[in-house]
């Protein structure tokens, strides 16, 4: 599922991206990276570093200070071609390279719901560990959303965590992200937790603030049972570059990655965003996280991005969406208005 975190048998650590894989491998972002391959990946690294297991591959981890700019995913496609190939793969249905990890490399795999069990189950937890299950308590009971439809991601999941570290759970299901949305708002209310905003964005989304002293995170993962299709239904077709506004129409996969954006009242932003009607795109997909929940139904956003024809392959249907977040561009947003 998006969100799972993995670790491969080179020491990376990684990702997984969205919901949809080819069958011998996973599409991911590169989170952690080895010490020893540092200097392969030439981008800004946080001063920072961290530490997993008793792998000697894994004993110093450096992280990339930006992980999502267009820049830095090309620079990543480039050190994998000249070291590690096999994580790369040429996605035919969206005719583009991209960084995958094969499924033979993957060695450990931490998914969120039982990560969250581990932690409950733990004889001994520090006090941020133990901080993160009241976190986990009161917003279960705040919500009323089981704890089985929770899950504890980040460092915390992965036994890497510092004291300064944040408390990152997921929520898994819409319906369950909505409930815990509104239950986040009573305990600010409350004064029982607050919200950070750093910018607009986060503003939006509600999605980060303290409890205690330290910093929450959350954001949403699909159930199996709203994945409704698969690798290799459609094949994408880039067209030309957007800039618009539009009203959102359905927010029920905004929370998601990719985030879909139902829209409606398109509006061109210049004579090169004129199409034909049936041109006209009906969703935004964004595939930058921080772009996940920032409005709701019936607010107007604000987007460029790179229309794109999306045609089945199972008949002749088809439909045209905008993707934010296409690793060829800085320039891709969506902005609530």
């Amino acid at each position: 599922m998006d969100g799972d975190t993995f670790v491969t048998k080179d020491g990376f650590i990684m990702n997984t991206f969205g919901y949809e894989h080819p069958e011998d491998r996973v599409f991911a972002f590169l989170k952690y990276i080895p010490a020893q391959y540092r200097g392969f990946f030439d981008v800004e690294m946080l001063s920072r570093t961290w530490r997993f297991g008793i792998n000697p591959l894994t004993s110093q981890l450096f992280r990339a200070e930006k992980l999502y700019t267009a820049k830095n995913y090309q620079t990543f496609i480039e050190a994998f071609r000249k070291t590690f190939p096999d994580y790369l793969f040429y996605d035919e249905t969206r005719g583009k390279e991209l960084i995958t990890a094969p499924l033979e490399k993957i060695e450990q795999v931490f998914v969120p719901k039982d990560r969250l069990v581990w932690l409950e189950d733990l004889q001994n937890p520090d006090s941020l560990q133990q901080l993160a299950l009241q976190l986990i308590e009161l917003v279960s009971k705040e919500s009323g959303v089981a704890k089985n439809e929770l899950g504890i991601h980040g460092s915390i999941a992965l036994e890497m965590h510092a004291p300064e570290s944040d408390m990152d759970f997921v929520v898994y299901g819409s319906q369950n992200f909505r409930l815990v949305e509104e239950a986040i708002q009573r305990l600010v209310n409350e004064a029982k937790f607050s919200y950070i905003a750093g910018n607009r964005i986060e503003a939006a989304r509600k999605f980060v603030g303290k409890f205690q002293g330290k910093i929450w995170m959350y954001n949403a993962t699909k159930k199996s049972n709203e994945i409704k299709t698969q690798y290799g239904d459609y094949t994408f077709t880039p067209l030309a570059p957007l800039r618009f506004t539009a009203t959102v129409c359905d927010d029920t996969e905004t929370m998601y990655r990719p985030a879909i954006y139902k829209i409606g009242n398109y509006i061109p932003e210049d004579a090169q965003s004129e199409l034909d009607l049936e041109q006209i795109p009906i969703q935004v997909a964004s595939n930058i996280g921080c772009y996940r929940n920032v409005a709701r139904a019936g607010q107007q956003i604000k987007v460029a991005g790179t229309l794109e024809k999306a045609q089945s392959t199972r008949d002749e249907s088809s439909f045209y969406q905008v993707v934010v977040g296409t690793a060829t561009s800085e320039e891709e947003y969506i902005w609530p208005i």
